[in-house]
């Protein structure tokens, strides 16, 4: 399954969702951000690439489905994960583990 982690800057929340579950050979990841000044911003063609599109919060959702109107169809996740953390922070780390991990489970079985 091709999963887009997606946050603001993309500097801290989606990459380090990108480094946990990028090392999972069922999944392959990438990460991305909405912002114009994000370290990556994301692409119509990430959009295209992903089978599932998690998204850190509400706004991020709201932001691809204006800016990107074929997002329609793809599924998106909403995490609820605010911003304030720092890269691999172990907090991060665990509420990613404990969102993230159980909607893949989810996505799985439907697939």
């Amino acid at each position: 399954m091709n999963v887009l982690f997606v946050c603001s800057r993309n500097q801290w929340r989606s990459p380090t969702a990108e480094r946990v579950f990028g090392r999972d050979p069922e999944h392959a990841v990438r990460s991305a951000g909405t912002s114009r000044t994000a370290r990556r911003t994301v692409s119509a063609a990430d959009l295209h690439w992903a089978d599932v599109v998690m998204v850190m919060e509400r706004q991020h959702k709201v932001r691809l489905r204006e800016r990107f109107p074929q997002l329609r169809g793809t599924t998106v996740v909403v995490l609820d994960i605010p911003d304030e953390y720092r890269f691999m922070d172990p907090e991060l780390v665990e509420r990613l583990e404990a969102t993230v991990t159980p909607a893949l489970e989810r996505l799985a079985r439907r697939r």
